[in-house]
This record gives C-alpha cells, sequence and structure tokens, in this order.
C-alpha cells in the first residue's frame, strides 16, 4: 500500500509539473453543473456506456482524476476513482460507471474534474454557498410566463419572451361561456387569470389549487428561502414573489367558484403562439367535487399564510370561501366530470384528465380538514382527520412512494398541528419514519447505491423528473416534520438535485435555456404551446432567434414512449405520414429507462409532449425540493444580505471575505505555462453557424484552431496565418469547444453547429 501511495504521488507530481495545453471537456464526467453547496456530499460519476443509443461510444475512464480551480488552473484535491457495483451495467442507463468522491473539498470557487491521465474534464461548475438561489429564481419565474391573461413587459419579460395579456378577447375568459351551451349568453362568467397549465393553455381548479398548496408548504417549510426580488410586476412590495405569484392562481380560483360554494371543472383554452395572439374562443366545464374539495384546501392554508403577512381581509376572504366550499362538497360528495371524455359528451373540452377516483377524492377531503382544522380550531375536521387517516395507502400499505406524496404529506402536515390527536400523529409518524428510512425503493437504495447517479426511482414514466423531485422531497421530510436528524436523508434528497441538474446518463440539465445561469448542456427546447415547433423566435436555442423561456422543467425520461398510433403508414396523407420518419425516434424510444428522453419538441405525430412537455405541477415538485436548499439574500461566502460574488477567475471574491476581486480575466494567476483564456483574445461568428465559421484576432495572429466535440475528440485541427474560414459543414448539429491558440496563450469559445 505505501508503495502504491509512492507512485500515485509521482504520477501526480509529473502530471501536475507538465506544461500542456489547456483541458476539453468530456460528455462522459458527469457533475451537478450548476455546483454543489459547500457542506454537501460531491461526486463526479464517469460513465462508459454499453446499452442505449450510444453503446458504440466508449470512454476508457483511467484512475486519475483531480478537482481543478478553474481560474487558475490549481488542483486543489485528486484521488483514485472508485468502481460502482463491481464494474457491472446498470440496467436503469444502460451503462458502467465510476465515482470521484470530492465531498471535502468546502472552498467557494469555480472548479472542474480533470481526467489526469488523457486531459479531459467535466462542465465548470461552482461551490457556493447561494449556489442554489438563482436558479430557483428562474424556476419561480416560469410561473409568471404562464400567466393567462397578463401582458409581460419587456421590463419583467426580457424583450425576448415580451407578450401582451393573453385569452381576454370576445367569448374569452372574461366573458367564458359554458361548453355545453355555447351560443347562450346567459352562461357568461369572468373566468381570468390563472396559469397556463403546461404546453398547452388550459386551466384545471384541482390543480391549480394543488399548485397553490405546494407554494404555501414551500414557503412554510422554509421561508427565508423566499425573496422579493424576482424581476416580477409585483416584485419590491415586501411580499416574498413566491406569494405574490400564488395569488394570481388563488385570485382565479376565486372566480371559478360559484355563489353555492362550488367550483368549476375547467377552462378549455385555444392555442396559438404567442399567447396574446389566440382569438380563439374559451369555455368552462360544469362544477365538481374534487375541484371544490381541492380548492377548499388551498384557501383553507393560503388563508393562514396570508394572515401571518397582516392580510386579514383577504385571509378573512379566504377562510369564508374554503368553508363555503366544504359545506358544498360534504353536501354533494360524488359530482363527477370527465372533461375530453365521449361518455360525458366533452371530447374536445381542454386536454388533461382533471377527475380523480373515489380514493383520491377522499384523500382531497382529508386534505381540507387538515388544513381547516388548523385555522379554525374547530374539532369537526380533526375528528373527521382521525376518523379517515388510516384510509391513505401510505397507512394501509406501510410504504411511502413518489406517486403518492401529496396523500402521504398531507398525513405529515397533521403531526405538526399542536392540537392535533397525538396518538394519530405518533402512528403516522412511525409509519412513515419506517416506509422512507427502511423501504427497499426508498433510502435503502441510496445507501446501497442501486443507482449510479445516485437518484434511483424504481419507476419511469410520464413526468419521471416530477417524481424524481417527489421522491427527493420524501427524503427530506425526515428531516422538515422532525422525524430524525438523518444526514443520508439531506445526500438523498441533494443527489436528486444533481440528477436533474446534469449528474445523468446523458449529462443533461433538465430545465431549459440556462446557459446564462451556470448550464453548458441542458434543455433548448420543449413541447409548449408558445416556443412551439418550427418558431422562428422561441423553437431552440440556436436555431431560433431566442429560444424558450429559461428555468422550465421538463417532463424527463419516458421509455412508455411512443410515436402516435397512426403511423407509420395511417395518417391521412402521405405528408403526414412522412412526417413519422421525418427524425428519429430513438431515443427515446427503444433505450435504457434513463436514456428514453430527447431533446425536441415535434408534435403530432411523434407526439413530443409525452417526454419534453412542461408542466406546472412539475415546476411545483422541483421547487419544493430546491427551496430546501436556499437562503434568500445570501451571497457565495455565506453571508446574510452579502455583496461577496464570484469574480473573473471564479473565485468569491469581496464582501466580507477579504479577497479584492478580479474582473479581468486577462488578471488570473494560472498555475503553470499555458493560460487559458475567460476573455477571448478573437472573435468567432456566427455562432451558432449552419456550415461556415469565421474566426479573426486582430493582431494576434497567426494562431492554431482546434474543434473538440464532447467526447474530447479533436475533429478540426488547423493553423492559419489571418483571418481564417473554416468548414464545419461535415460536423454533426451539437455543441462543441473551440480553442484558438497563439504564442502561450489560448482562448476558449462554445460553438454551437446547426
Amino acid at each position: 500500500m505505501i508503495m502504491k501511495r509512492q507512485i500515485f504521488s509521482c504520477v501526480l507530481a509529473l502530471i501536475c509539473s507538465v506544461v500542456s495545453l489547456a483541458q476539453s471537456p468530456s460528455k462522459f464526467i458527469i457533475t451537478d453543473q450548476f455546483g454543489y453547496l459547500p457542506g454537501a456530499r460531491k461526486i463526479a460519476v464517469i460513465k462508459n456506456p454499453q446499452i442505449g443509443f450510444d453503446a458504440e461510444e466508449s470512454f476508457l475512464p483511467g484512475n486519475l482524476y483531480s478537482l481543478v480551480k478553474a481560474g487558475t488552473g490549481d488542483r486543489v484535491y485528486s484521488g483514485e476513482i472508485s468502481t460502482w457495483n463491481n464494474g457491472q451495467t446498470d440496467a436503469s442507463s444502460g451503462d458502467r460507471a465510476w465515482h470521484f468522491d470530492f465531498s471535502n473539498v468546502s472552498e467557494t470557487g469555480t472548479y472542474y474534474v480533470l481526467n489526469e491521465e488523457r486531459n479531459l474534464r467535466s462542465y465548470e461548475f461552482v461551490i457556493s454557498h447561494n449556489v442554489y438561489n438563482e436558479i430557483l429564481k428562474q424556476a419561480m419565474r416560469t410561473f409568471f410566463y404562464q400567466r393567462s391573461g397578463f401582458t409581460k413587459e419587456a421590463e419583467y419579460a426580457d424583450a425576448a419572451w415580451a407578450d401582451g395579456a393573453s385569452h381576454i378577447g370576445a367569448l374569452q375568459d372574461l366573458n367564458c361561456r359554458s361548453f355545453f351551451d355555447k351560443e347562450n349568453q346567459n352562461t357568461e362568467k369572468d373566468v381570468s387569470g390563472g396559469w397556463y397549465d403546461a404546453g398547452d393553455y388550459n386551466k384545471y381548479s384541482n390543480w391549480t389549487a394543488n399548485y397553490i398548496v405546494e407554494m404555501m408548504k414551500a414557503y412554510l417549510e422554509n421561508p427565508d428561502a423566499w425573496a422579493d426580488d424576482y424581476n416580477i410586476p409585483e416584485s419590491g412590495n415586501g411580499m416574498p414573489d413566491l406569494l405574490d405569484e400564488a395569488m394570481w392562481g388563488i385570485d382565479h380560483l376565486l372566480r371559478m367558484q360559484q355563489l353555492d360554494g362550488s367550483v368549476l371543472s375547467v377552462i378549455g383554452e385555444s392555442h396559438g403562439s404567442p399567447p396574446s395572439a389566440v382569438d380563439g374562443p374559451s369555455y368552462y366545464g360544469p362544477v365538481n367535487t374534487s375541484a371544490t374539495l381541492n380548492t377548499s384546501a388551498a384557501f383553507a392554508i393560503s388563508s393562514m399564510v396570508y394572515r401571518s403577512l397582516e392580510m386579514e381581509d383577504y385571509a378573512d376572504t379566504l377562510l369564508a370561501r374554503s368553508l363555503k366550499a366544504w359545506v358544498w362538497a360534504d353536501k354533494n360528495p360524488a359530482v363527477l366530470f370527465n372533461n375530453n371524455d365521449p361518455a360525458y359528451n366533452s371530447e374536445g373540452l381542454a386536454a388533461g384528465g382533471q377527475e380523480v377516483d373515489d380514493y383520491n377524492r377522499g384523500m382531497i377531503k382529508l386534505e381540507a380538514a387538515c388544513y381547516l382544522f388548523e385555522v379554525t380550531g374547530d374539532t369537526t375536521y380533526r375528528d373527521y382527520f382521525d376518523t379517515h387517516y388510516q384510509d391513505c395507502h401510505l397507512m394501509q400499505w406501510n410504504w411511502a412512494y413518489p406517486f403518492e406524496s401529496i396523500n402521504q404529506e398531507v398525513l405529515l402536515y397533521y403531526t405538526q398541528l399542536e392540537k392535533g390527536t397525538g396518538s394519530v400523529q405518533d402512528d403516522i409518524k412511525n409509519v412513515y419514519r419506517n416506509a422512507v428510512v427502511n423501504g427497499s425503493d426508498n433510502l435503502v437504495s441510496y445507501t446501497g447505491e442501486r443507482d449510479p447517479y445516485m437518484a434511483y426511482i424504481k419507476d419511469y414514466t410520464w413526468g419521471s423528473n416530477s417524481t424524481k423531485a417527489s421522491q427527493g422531497s420524501m427524503y427530506y421530510n425526515l428531516i422538515s416534520y422532525g422525524l430524525e436528524e438523518n444526514p443520508v436523508a439531506v445526500d438523498a434528497a441533494l443527489g436528486i438535485l444533481n440528477y436533474l441538474h446534469g449528474v445523468n446518463p446523458l449529462n443533461f440539465v433538465y430545465l431549459s435555456n440556462m446557459y446564462a445561469y451556470g448550464a453548458e448542456n441542458g434543455v433548448n427546447e420543449f413541447f409548449h404551446s408558445w416556443f412551439s415547433n418550427g418558431s422562428p423566435l422561441w423553437d431552440r436555442v440556436g436555431e431560433s432567434t431566442w429560444g424558450p423561456a429559461p428555468g422550465y422543467l421538463t417532463g424527463g425520461p419516458n421509455p412508455g414512449y411512443d410515436w402516435d398510433g397512426c403511423c407509420p403508414s395511417g395518417c391521412g396523407s402521405a405528408s403526414n405520414n412522412a412526417k413519422c420518419i421525418s427524425e428519429s425516434i430513438s431515443p427515446p424510444k427503444d433505450q435504457p429507462d434513463q436514456k428514453s428522453y430527447k431533446d425536441f419538441n415535434t408534435s403530432w405525430p411523434l407526439n413530443s409532449w409525452s417526454v419534453t412537455e412542461n408542466s406546472c405541477g412539475y415546476q411545483v415538485s422541483y421547487i419544493r425540493l430546491l427551496s430546501k436548499f436556499v437562503t434568500a439574500y445570501m451571497d457565495c461566502n455565506g453571508d446574510a444580505i452579502g455583496t461577496a460574488f464570484m469574480d473573473s477567475c471564479g473565485i468569491c471574491a469581496g464582501g466580507n471575505t477579504g479577497i479584492v476581486p478580479i474582473t479581468d480575466a486577462d488578471k488570473c494567476s494560472p498555475a503553470s505555462g499555458v493560460q487559458d483564456e475567460k476573455k477571448s483574445l478573437f472573435n468567432i461568428y456566427p455562432n451558432p453557424n449552419h456550415g461556415l465559421l469565421q474566426i479573426s484576432g486582430g493582431k494576434q495572429m497567426p494562431f492554431h484552431i482546434k474543434i473538440i466535440d464532447l467526447s474530447g475528440k479533436v475533429v478540426i485541427d488547423a493553423y492559419y496565418p489571418d483571418r481564417a474560414t473554416i468548414n464545419t459543414g461535415l460536423l454533426k448539429p451539437g455543441f462543441y469547444e473551440v480553442s484558438i491558440k497563439n504564442d502561450n496563450r489560448i482562448s476558449w469559445h462554445k460553438m454551437i453547429k446547426l
């Protein structure tokens, strides 16, 4: 062992002493592309694909890896990698994997993981106390973009996604008519406001109420996470922007509630791009029990939150409306309505099925009873809860799983109520704790490393990214509800975040257009009526002018994906049939679970929505998890309302750090002879490019150009004495690194080939 360590040290010293060219990024060295909290577990995954669309590629991992400061090239930690599961291939990803653990590094800064033998590196990331603050802000801002009937002024939306108010024209949301009586003016109602539910513009009361409840719980769980500076019109009013945004949904539900307390089920909207261009009519569906109970729950918990902010009148209104909804639903326990269903003559009214079964309607009533007991103290609601809590599958099966995370958390919420029944509370705590800590698909799967990417879920289905986020919150519930101080639960919850931020087989951030916020490979397009396929403005990053707005969580890998049943030859015309084969659908089809994803937004008949469509439901699941690890206004040094920031050398400087910020990358001190420039000495254009790339550099010629793909392969290597025109036409579409070397200096550029 002593000799092995001596050899290891000598090899490391030799490598570190060699003057070498700057490293190339590799898609096989995988980290959270945003970064890590200083005290978090930090593990890079190195992969060698065996099964799936990338099976023909290979990566020999070597053994020696280092954590390197991006601005200076200093190696702050080096070590050997460990083999996952004795070198077996993981069925869910199709990969063999290795881990490089650098958890003991907690110094703030900008880093990458370097394969020393092959001189390949991961994408850059930061270690910082506020690493996720901006990510949470962008994720939350997607609700602003989803607002129906609200003008998105450039001041708040950026010029790229500015748009007029939508769905407020004739026979739209302000004077919406019944789907079953479209010609009758007397059916007109104001159902304005709310959020486009997903990539479609429809609005579903059941789901809107759920989003509001999750926002309230996110605030109650960690009020310090929420700032008042998200650059929405309400910012700066003294109330966290999370709660400002929630009011947009709450006020919509107030309009959806009828005089008798019942709540309309659904609004079917017309579609188009941008939303303000839509001129087709809107229609509403009838009231139903589930929407009424969900709205009762949302109003009840919201009344408590807004009362805590001294908004007494608003809180009183919400509580009164909640009680009225409860009374109606209690008298009408089974008023059902299935939209877009031939059995209800409702084909064409919205898309998603918002109605629930008897079991889930019972769970919604349990939830409403829980919150009403908390805000009123009326033991009628407590008694109802105590009588029915064992109807929950958690109690019946002694099993917790992410598809019922909301139902399970209703029970947990009750355990913290001061006047709740102690024996019931203890029963819930014991069952949940045992189910999460000891259940084979829960925390045991993390400690047992069942997933090389450290984010195990048993089932990948439509919306798997949301399922992942719910699984992460399930782990953290052990902490949030005081069941046990379990550091492994924190690690496991962060492991889910790391997965969504890039630690997955695709080395892919599942949030849209986040390149300005630290992502280097992520969602460029997704199914959405606004950011539609073929849009010259909003389709794909690098091809359309703007691409989609930042921060949307997409559905995620879905091994159940398939093209429409009419394909390949029964779609009604030769042109429609041709769409079936217009692009490859493998991936997402016929892949291991975690590789069942493609970055596309092609609609019928390739039906990308089952893989890439966003959903406000996915978004709140992610936001709930992410917000557990954020403190608003904290700087990179960990100071509340601090002013430290990452300077041009990737160092947390200014504020209370005692470090003078460097704002000129030329002044960063390199570790060795060749300088890796952050400030470019050259210009490359156009970028993205379709086949010809221009490079110029003033007085810096001659220069040596390399273009490198994500596997680390040099695909173009040439010397130029002057301005260069490079033919990139033979390169596959995708992301590349361009290295431009002059004398002993190198500048790096990201290039997109279309």
